[in-house]
């Protein structure tokens, strides 16, 4: 094989980035995946993974530095003679093997940037150098709009595929929009088998609710009866209206808590129901109008005091 730094086209002292920059350029222009028509895109596809393999690996790039072996990765003098020698001077018969661990190149890592994953949907590289599986089919995406009370108590969604097909989808705990769904071999179909569908799910914002992490929040409004006195009044849930008690002498703005009636979260469990009182005056009431000019608050309170006015 041609010296590695000119089959990459970096200089001897480049970077680790500069060389994974030079491999990831030319492996996304002669990918055969995007070269079927030209045969010579495939063996010089090789060749700069080759070249890649080599310069990646700290020890072996040292070792070709300093003319202890080749570009194949062999030791230079012959097996067993010279430095380089023996079990520490690298040489493994049938050429170079791709590797994924610690100082040796992850093609899984650099091709997941350049064609979605492993590849390019060819199931990733094993076994010798120059043999490739056969390739993958193309991943799906899919958006998946979810209604928010669903979203909130996990309710089965049902999608359509592209071809036609339709599944129940069972959401996961702590979905949100975001949320990437990956649905095994339901991509388009291909000779190494079918590619996947990446589903991104979208909930959609409710007309009363809204969501704080894993709760739900509301603004309720009650009447100035409801809020003075005391009372039990229904409110809204994402799973239907419950019963909750309205505590005497209650102001706007004061929280109730409904447990376990919010998002499932990761972790397990769920989120609380936070419910934010908002009394209701009426615009135009005379008698209202009549107790209130009539009405003198005895403990002379300033409800703005903490607000420094």
């Amino acid at each position: 094989m041609a010296d590695p730094y000119q089959t990459l086209g970096v200089a001897r002292g480049a970077g680790e980035a500069d060389v994974k920059k030079a491999y990831r350029k030319l492996a996304k222009e002669l990918h055969p995946d995007r070269n079927k028509d030209n045969p010579n895109a495939s063996e010089r596809f090789s060749q700069v993974t080759q070249a890649y393999d080599l310069l990646n690996d700290k020890d072996k790039r040292a070792r070709f530095d300093r003319g202890e072996i080749d570009a194949d990765g062999n030791p230079v003098a012959p097996f067993g003679f010279g430095p380089g020698a023996g079990p520490q001077g690298g040489f493994r018969p049938g050429g170079a093997q791709f590797e994924s661990g610690e100082g040796g190149g992850n093609f899984e890592d650099i091709f997941s940037g350049l064609f979605g994953g492993r590849g390019g949907g060819s199931g990733g590289f094993a076994g010798s150098f120059g043999r490739r599986p056969a390739a993958r089919g193309a991943n799906v995406a899919y958006r998946l709009a979810v209604d928010f009370g669903d979203a909130a108590v996990l309710a089965v969604q049902r999608i359509t595929l592209a071809d036609g097909k339709t599944i129940d989808l069972k959401l996961p705990a702590g979905v949100e929009t975001g949320t990437q769904m990956r649905l095994s071999g339901k991509g388009e179909p291909g000779p190494g088998g079918a590619g996947d569908a990446i589903v991104t799910i979208e909930v959609q914002p409710h007309r009363f609710f809204t969501r704080d992490g894993d709760d739900v929040r509301i603004d309720l409004p009650v009447t100035l009866a409801e809020a003075v006195l005391g009372a039990g009044v229904r409110v809204p849930t994402v799973e239907g209206a419950v019963m909750l008690t309205i505590p005497r002498g209650s102001t706007s703005g004061k929280v109730l808590r409904l447990k376990g009636r919010g998002f499932h979260r990761k972790s397990g469990g769920r989120g609380d129901q936070l419910v934010t009182l908002m009394v209701d005056i009426p615009g135009d009431d005379a008698a209202l109008v009549a107790f209130v000019e009539g009405w003198k608050d005895t403990e002379q309170r300033n409800p703005r005091a903490n607000l420094g006015v």
